[in-house]
C-alpha cells in the first residue's frame, strides 16, 4: 500500500480524524506489519493480564533485525490471509487504552536524531497519507503538539528513545549479529520482563552491582524496571 509522506512542524495544524463514523474505520488494522517496542508489550501484557512470556507466545513473532542485529518483536496477525490485529473488532480495538505507539501516532511518524557532541535529541516529524484512509476529510483539526498530548504518547517517545540508544551504541561498537549469550539477555531484558523480573529476584542475576534494598523493590515495578533494564544493557552488552 502505497503511502505519500509529508514533513510537518510540531506546531503546524493538519485535519484528521478516526472514529466508527469514518468509512474507513479499522482498514489501518490490516495488512499489518507492526513491530512492538518493549514499552508496547509491557503495556499490552499488563492491559490483559497477562505474563510477558506468556503475551509473547500467544500474540508475537520473533526476528532478527536485518540492520540492527538485534532481536525484533511483531504483532502476530489473527489470520494470514488479511493480516488483521487480533486485538481489533467490529466496535474498534479492543485494548485501546494501552495500544501501540504506532497506532497512536497514526497519521504521524516520528524520527530523531542525536548529536554525538551533546547527546541532544531532535525529532522530525511527518504527516502519513494513505490512499485508504478517510480520516483527512474529518472536520477536526489540531497540531502536532495537541496529538502527542491527546494520544498520551510522550511516555511511549521517551521509552522508544532509551532504546535507539542501545541500537545506536550497539552499530557502533558491534556491529553485526550478536552471539546467543547476548541476544537471550536483550531479549530477556526488552520484551520478556516478568522472567528478567524472576532473574533478578530468584536467581540474582543483579547481586554484583551492590543495589540497596530501596533500590531493588523499585525494580518491582515494571516501568522502573524496564528503564533500569535498558540503561542496565548498555553496560552489560557493549
Amino acid at each position: 500500500m502505497n503511502a505519500e509522506m509529508t514533513p510537518i512542524d510540531m506546531d503546524e495544524p493538519f485535519q484528521f480524524s478516526c472514529s466508527k463514523r469514518v468509512p474507513c474505520f479499522n482498514e489501518c488494522c490490516r495488512d499489518l506489519n507492526q513491530f512492538l517496542t518493549p514499552y508496547d508489550i509491557l503495556r499490552l501484557k499488563t492491559g490483559l493480564g497477562m505474563k510477558s512470556t506468556d503475551f509473547l507466545k500467544e500474540y508475537t513473532l520473533q526476528h532478527t533485525g536485518p540492520g540492527s542485529g538485534l532481536p525484533v518483536v511483531t504483532l502476530k496477525p489473527a489470520n494470514q490471509k488479511d493480516l488483521v490485529c487480533p486485538f481489533v473488532t467490529d466496535d474498534g480495538c479492543r485494548v485501546y487504552p494501552d495500544r501501540p505507539g504506532s497506532c497512536r501516532m497514526y497519521p504521524l511518524a516520528r524520527m530523531i536524531s542525536r548529536s554525538r557532541e551533546t547527546g541532544k535529541v531532535t525529532e522530525h516529524w511527518a504527516l502519513i497519507r494513505e490512499p485508504h484512509c478517510q480520516g483527512f476529510q474529518q472536520n477536526i483539526r489540531m497540531t502536532v503538539r495537541e496529538w502527542i498530548q491527546t494520544q498520551k504518547l510522550l511516555e511511549y517517545n521517551e521509552m522508544n528513545d532509551r532504546l535507539m540508544e542501545i541500537i545506536s551504541l550497539k552499530n557502533q561498537r558491534k556491529p553485526g549479529p550478536l552471539d546467543v549469550r547476548s541476544r537471550h539477555l536483550f531479549h530477556m531484558v526488552c520484551y520478556d520482563l516478568d522472567n528478567f523480573k524472576s532473574h533478578i529476584f530468584e536467581k540474582g542475576i543483579l547481586n554484583g552491582l551492590n543495589m540497596d534494598s530501596n533500590q531493588m523493590e523499585s525494580l518491582q515495578d515494571d516501568t522502573t524496571l524496564l528503564k533500569f533494564g535498558l540503561t542496565w544493557l548498555k553496560e552489560a552488552l557493549f
